[in-house]
């Protein structure tokens, strides 16, 4: 499943963990997406939302 929102695009980040020493290493920040079914011009699918996307309402989702 590709971690990518189908509806606003957010996709995982890169960035550095610092420790207390300040010293860094890579890390990826991963968005929640989840696999739902929603209505798509009508017609139910199945597809790729973060919950960000969910929780504001910018889907409806078919039940």
């Amino acid at each position: 499943m590709a971690k990518i929102c189908q509806i606003c695009g957010k996709s995982k980040a890169s960035g550095y963990q610092v420790s207390h020493s300040h010293i860094k290493s890579k890390r990826l920040w991963r968005p929640n997406i989840h696999k739902v079914k929603v209505l798509v011009e009508g017609t139910p699918r199945r597809i790729n939302v973060c919950t960000r996307c969910l929780k504001s309402g910018r889907v409806e989702r078919a039940l």
